[in-house]
């Protein structure tokens, strides 16, 4: 019988969590390049789960350096069928305070290079539907979740993807505050529209620490404060993390895990043998001409 895994994606503090036994940390190869680091499997509140250092052990990559397709395949590659993703965000909105939780359903896309965000090409098109980016069974296990630890959590908003690694001018900060968004982050677009093509259900913690620099009377965005608000929340989005992981389903069964079904254009007879063998691992049907 197959083991469906729970990946989750943050910082240290998140594979620092009592209960989680079993720790192994994994080397995965993939097609694409090296994933951010070692990830490390074991097992958690009674569920198989891989975690992912998203920028390394001693947090060594860039947002910009991400390499999102390595990551998610390397996960994919050890059996994970839903991503819990746990990211610092800036708020654009006085409600979204800092500690805050913002469980978003949308992403706006401000990155310079969507085209490494796809497994595809090369021979071989696919056009998934990308409408709701969230999965949105697992969204809302992570904000009842939320809810029930009494933590201020938002449902639903959009997260703006910048690329960063200099934080918002001002007025890219106003602007997109006028615009009505809810937070801004540099990680998580790339790493969705990934797990959509790999039919990963994947969903995103989006842990406020900042006011981003739109706020007047507030200090603008600096490491130190990030860093501060970052271990705060550590300990909320372990408690919502363990207490989650039970929840959800052992079966791969929502619209996420087929979303390549009617996405691939492409006649299977003309798929390039090279593209073939490099996309095996996430293409459904048989690979073989």
């Amino acid at each position: 019988m197959t083991t469906h895994r729970i990946g989750i994606i943050g910082g240290s503090g998140l594979y620092q969590i009592q209960g989680f036994t079993n720790q192994k940390w994994m080397r995965v190869r993939t097609p694409f390049g090296s994933p951010s680091d070692e990830l490390l499997t074991g097992r958690l509140a009674g569920r198989e789960v891989v975690f992912l250092p998203r920028h390394g052990r001693g947090h060594r990559i860039m947002p910009s350096e991400l390499n999102h397709r390595a990551n998610i395949w390397a996960l994919k590659k050890l059996g994970v069928a839903w991503i819990i993703s746990v990211s610092a965000v800036g708020s654009l909105q006085n409600r979204y305070r800092p500690c805050d939780i913002v469980l978003v359903d949308q992403f706006l896309d401000r990155t310079k290079r969507s085209y490494e965000h796809t497994f595809f090409g090369r021979g071989i098109v696919a056009h998934i539907a990308f409408a709701h980016p969230i999965c949105e069974e697992l969204r809302q296990t992570l904000l009842e979740t939320a809810r029930r630890l009494k933590a201020r959590a938002h449902d639903g908003g959009t997260y703006v993807c910048m690329e960063g690694p200099a934080f918002s001018t001002r007025a890219e900060s106003l602007a997109n505050r006028a615009a009505g968004h809810a937070v801004i982050g540099m990680t998580n677009l790339g790493e969705a529209k990934c797990a959509r093509e790999a039919q990963i259900a994947y969903a995103t913690l989006a842990m406020v620490t900042d006011y981003d620099c739109w706020k007047e009377d507030g200090n603008h965005v600096t490491v130190d404060m990030i860093i501060d608000y970052l271990h705060r929340n550590a300990a909320l989005a372990q408690q919502i993390v363990v207490q989650a992981i039970p929840k959800i389903p052992t079966k791969p069964t929502c619209s996420c895990h087929s979303a390549l079904q009617n996405a691939i254009l492409t006649d299977r007879s003309s798929w390039p043998a090279a593209a073939r063998r490099q996309l095996a691992l996430l293409l459904p049907g048989p690979t073989t001409p």
